[in-house]
C-alpha cells in the first residue's frame, strides 16, 4: 500500500510475519545486508538520524534500525519513500528487483529453478486454475483481485513471471506433464465472460498436446482425497524428485523420500478421483458451449 510520507507506521509491523530473513539463505541475506548498509550510508550522508528518517517515510524507528541492519526485508513502499526522501535517483528503487526474490524461502526460488528441468511435472490445485495454464487475462484478475491489492507495477510484474513459466510447453525434448483442475474452478467466470472463454480455450488447447494429461474433479464427487490443497510433485532425469503440497510439511518443497511418497499417494488417488482425460476435455467443450 502507497506510503503517506506522514503517518508514522506502528512499530508492530516490523514484527509481521513473512518479511523476515531466512538466516540459512546466503543470498537472501547478502542482498538484504547490502541493501541495508546502503540505505544507512545514504541516510546519514543526508544528515538524519534513524528516527527523522523514519518518520519522512512513515515507519517507525525500530523498523529503520531492522532493515539497515539486514534483519528485515523493507516492503517496496520503503524503498520507493526511502529513494524519495534520499535523492538516490531510482538507485534505491531498483533494487527492490532483488529484494523482493528474498522474501520466497530459498527452497521455493529454487522450485521454480528446477521446474525448467524436470523430465516429469504433475500439478493439482483446489482453488484456482494452475499457473502454467493461465492466460494473460486470467492471472491479471486473479492478481488484481487479492486483498489488500498490489500496485499496478506488481501486478504487471508477477503477470509477466507467471507468463515466463509458459515456457516449459515450448522444451526439446518435451517434459511429461499432468494437471488435475477443479470443475467448480473452471465454472467460475473470473475476469468476466470473454476472458473465462479464452481461459477455458487455453486449457484446452493444452490439454490436447501430445505430452500433456488434463483430467477434471468432478463437483458431483462424493469423495476428494485433495482437500488440503496445491500439490505440486517433480521428477528429474537422474531419477530425483521434489514435491510440496499446502496442506503437508508447512508447503514447503520436499526432496524426503518419505514424504515424497505420501504426495505421490496423494497425487495418485486425486487422479484416479478425477474423470479420465477424454471426459474432462469434453466437460471443457460443454462448459465452452454453455457459455
Amino acid at each position: 500500500m502507497s506510503v503517506d510520507g506522514e503517518a508514522v507506521r506502528p512499530d508492530g509491523e516490523a514484527d509481521e510475519p513473512g518479511w523476515e530473513v531466512d538466516p540459512d539463505d546466503e543470498w537472501g541475506v547478502a542482498v538484504i545486508t547490502m541493501v541495508g548498509r546502503q540505505l544507512k550510508l545514504l541516510r546519514e550522508a543526508a544528515g538524519l538520524r534513524a528516527a527523522e528518517f523514519g518518520a519522512l517515510v512513515g515507519y517507525g524507528e525500530d523498523l529503520v534500525y531492522k532493515v539497515e541492519a539486514g534483519k528485515r526485508i523493507p516492503r517496496r513502499e520503503y524503498l520507493v519513500d526511502a529513494d524519495r526522501v534520499l535523492n538516490a535517483n531510482g538507485v534505491i528503487e531498483a533494487t527492490w528487483e532483488d529484494v523482493k526474490r528474498v522474501r520466497y524461502p530459498k527452497r521455493v526460488r529454487e522450485l521454480g529453478k528446477l521446474e525448467a528441468t524436470a523430465v516429469e511435472i504433475g500439478v493439482y490445485v483446489c482453488n484456482s486454475i494452475s499457473g502454467l495454464l493461465q492466460t494473460p487475462d486470467h492471472a491479471r484478475a486473479l492478481i488484481q483481485a487479492a486483498q489488500p491489492p498490489y500496485s499496478p507495477d506488481d501486478v504487471e510484474r508477477m503477470v509477466a513471471a507467471r507468463l515466463a513459466r509458459r515456457s516449459i510447453f515450448e522444451r526439446d525434448p518435451s517434459p511429461s506433464l499432468h494437471f488435475v483442475l477443479e470443475e467448480g474452478v473452471l465454472r467460475r467466470p473470473i475476469g468476466g465472460t470473454m476472458v473465462w472463454r479464452q481461459q477455458l480455450e487455453r486449457v484446452l488447447e493444452v490439454g490436447r498436446l501430445h505430452n500433456v494429461v488434463l483430467q477434471v474433479m468432478p463437483m458431483n464427487s462424493e469423495v476428494h482425497s485433495g482437500l488440503d490443497g496445491r500439490i505440486e510433485l517433480l521428477k528429474f532425469p537422474d531419477g530425483t524428485a521434489v514435491g510440496r503440497s499446502d496442506g503437508a510439511f508447512n508447503g514447503r518443497p520436499t526432496s524426503d523420500p518419505r514424504y515424497l511418497r505420501i504426495l505421490e499417494l496423494r497425487y495418485g488417488t486425486i487422479r484416479a478421483q478425477a474423470l479420465p482425460p477424454r471426459e474432462s476435455l469434453d466437460l471443457i467443450e460443454q462448459l465452452l458451449g454453455e457459455s
